[in-house]
């Protein structure tokens, strides 16, 4: 019996769906971080988006990364857009009349801030772009489980400003990931990554291998 022949098809690539993330990321962190540092009047205009926009298309965006086959974004991105979903089902369902509100904020982002240290590790190898949105935010995060566990207000507030500034970092991200993507160019600069690999010594004639008892010839 003759074998039929199997073709193997690739699909291409997702268009990038990091601004995507990155903007969903920074339009929920600025409306909270703006409540934390006590410039709204208290209201909670952050919960929807942080169902529809930070958490829904921002896993979105993570599951997209998966079939682009990027391990870092597709982690990033759904680890996050995770967070605003859990966060704002937390805000909904317990924290109201919870005596532990304040210690259990703080654990939630003494826990992210765990992630988010590793993740910052890694990104200094994809740009400084994206290396000064997970420092910032790491800041964001330790200042914030700080002051939720001190219940400091003022420190707090520090930490609503710095999210500000991580919300702005991450929307510059963004914009310089579409209009990058639209021209083929980098017209916002992004920076390349900090961690880079060394280069692979060149090999010459009569080069001992290391670790080898033979010559290269």
């Amino acid at each position: 019996m003759e074998e039929t022949p199997q073709r193997r098809i690739e699909l291409p690539l997702a268009a990038d769906p990091a601004p995507l993330g990155l903007a969903a990321f920074a339009l929920t962190t600025f409306l909270l971080s703006a409540k934390n540092a006590g410039w709204t009047d208290g209201g909670n205009a952050w919960l929807g988006f942080a169902f529809a926009y930070g958490g829904l298309a921002q896993l979105l965006a993570g599951m997209w990364e998966f079939r682009n086959r990027n391990v870092f974004g597709a982690t990033a991105f759904s680890t996050y857009g995770s967070f605003w979903i859990g966060l704002g089902l937390y805000v909904l369902l317990v924290e109201e009349g919870s005596p532990n509100a304040l210690n259990d904020l703080g654990f939630i982002l003494l826990a992210f801030a765990i992630f988010n240290t590793y993740m910052l590790l890694w990104s200094t190898r994809i740009t400084t772009a994206v290396f000064l949105v997970f420092l910032t935010l790491e800041i964001t995060e330790i200042v914030l489980f700080l002051g939720f566990f001190s219940d400091s207000e003022s420190i707090i507030k520090a930490g609503g400003v710095i999210g500000v500034i991580t919300a702005l970092v991450a929307w510059y991200t963004s914009a310089a990931g579409v209009v990058n993507g639209m021209a083929g160019r980098q017209v916002l600069k992004v920076g390349g990554p900090l961690w880079k690999e060394r280069p692979v010594p060149t090999i010459g004639p009569e080069m001992k291998v290391p670790g080898s008892r033979e010559r290269v010839s």
